[in-house]
């Protein structure tokens, strides 16, 4: 199928999905949660010969993960699905409501945004969550995963396919391209006129890419280089414990931490000890950090995904917060400290979407926001950032309703 046939489906299915009641929207979500369950051992089936080739092909552990479903796993989606129908809808919802001098009113209300194309690498989560948040919020949607979990992608849209048509929904609501050439795929970042707004999401190569090529307005989703500042007056216990957990959870998240910036009076022993203990790569070149199987620093802004961590001296939290907004990639950033003047001064000085204090940055996600999943991360400034739900993907227009009245 050529993208602009694709494109010309979509926006047709997307003016069906403008219609649904939320009720309908709702019933339509629970089909494809079940539909999906039905059809698990078939997923499930389906990625495990893509994670057959993916070893094939040594590709890192790190993205293996990534690209692997579980049992546990598809279930946490199918949860989701569900839970995404449980949510109010914001499309319909009046914003504001005024009344003219002449009569007629004014209402601002929230729709749809049309046509939402997502560029996603390794994740077929992506696939489950986009799909869910886009119905829920009455847009039709273009996916394009990574070729790696293509038959994973493939057996999911086919499953979530099936249960629009039984309810007699427009099954091209939800695409998925099959075709995951970057020929074809750049295509879609110029189809003005069908596509609305294009969420590319995965590493800074690919959002990059999108943010240079799209003619297409585009959310922008960020790489997560993130940091863990952790100030003198830290709790030691709570500062290694959130260290660890907001490095080592799971590694191959943007929001986990790659940086971990100590102020000098900070013990550092204790936390230099819990890494190597855990075969953790540390690399650092304050002296006092240094030491067996201590590499050096390359650079300040790599995005690891992996069992590695920096580690950087700094002697205020001025001089921690100039690093984070130099090197970080406006994601997610938190500070470890019991001086609440110290906690006020990161949260409002750093640039970031997301900033924590005495908080482990793994909750930068939105089914942990509340949002029932997530359809990525902004770290841009307009119309949306942070984790992005429901809200993020709607528009407003401006209904007018009168009597007759003409502008003198």
């Amino acid at each position: 199928m050529e993208m602009i046939e694709i494109g010309q489906l979509a926006k047709k299915a997307s003016q069906q999905l403008a219609q649904l009641t939320e009720e309908q929207t709702n019933e339509v979500l629970r089909a494809i949660a079940s539909q999906l369950e039905e059809d698990a051992e078939t997923i499930l089936a389906a990625n495990a010969q893509d994670m057959a080739q993916a070893e094939k092909d040594g590709i890192e552990a790190s993205v293996q993960d990534r690209m692997l479903l579980t049992e546990d796993r598809l279930a946490d989606m199918i949860d989701a699905v569900r839970e995404i129908a449980k949510l109010p809808t914001p499309i319909g919802n009046v914003l504001t409501e005024t009344t003219h001098a002449q009569g007629m009113s004014i209402e601002k209300t929230v729709v749809p945004l049309g046509v939402v194309a997502m560029i996603y690498e390794a994740r077929p989560n992506v696939t489950v969550d986009a799909a869910a948040l886009t119905f829920k919020t009455n847009n039709a949607v273009i996916l394009r995963g990574s070729s790696s979990v293509l038959k994973t992608n493939m057996a999911m849209i086919n499953s979530i396919q099936r249960a629009l048509i039984a309810q007699r929904v427009d099954e091209h609501a939800i695409q998925l391209l099959t075709n995951t050439s970057y020929e074809f795929a750049d295509q879609l970042l110029t189809l003005n006129g069908y596509v609305d707004v294009i969420i590319p999401r995965g590493g800074q190569g690919l959002i990059q890419n999108v943010v240079k090529k799209a003619t297409v307005p585009v959310i922008e989703t960020g790489a997560g280089n993130c940091h863990l500042f952790i100030d003198e007056e830290a709790n030691p216990s709570m500062a290694l414990n959130i260290a660890l957990n907001a490095k080592l959870q799971r590694t191959s998240v943007c929001n986990a931490i790659e940086t971990i910036l100590l102020h000098e009076k900070f013990d550092a022993s204790p936390l230099l000890a819990e890494l190597q203990k855990r075969n953790v790569r540390i690399y650092a070149d304050d002296a006092d950090l240094q030491g067996e199987g201590v590499q050096p620093v390359a650079g300040w802004d790599t995005e690891f995904l992996n069992e590695s961590v920096r580690l950087k001296r700094v002697a205020s939290v001025e001089e921690a917060i100039e690093h984070i907004n130099r090197y970080g990639t406006k994601h997610s950033e938190a500070i470890i400290t019991e001086n609440i003047a110290h906690a006020n001064q990161f949260l409002q000085s750093v640039d970031a979407s997301t900033v924590y204090h005495n908080v482990s940055t793994r909750f930068t996600d939105g089914f942990e926001f509340g949002f029932g999943a997530e359809i990525g991360i902004s770290t841009q400034k307009l119309h949306a950032r942070g984790p992005m739900g429901l809200d993020a993907l709607t528009s407003t227009k401006y209904i007018v309703r009168g009597n007759g009245q003409t502008r003198g």
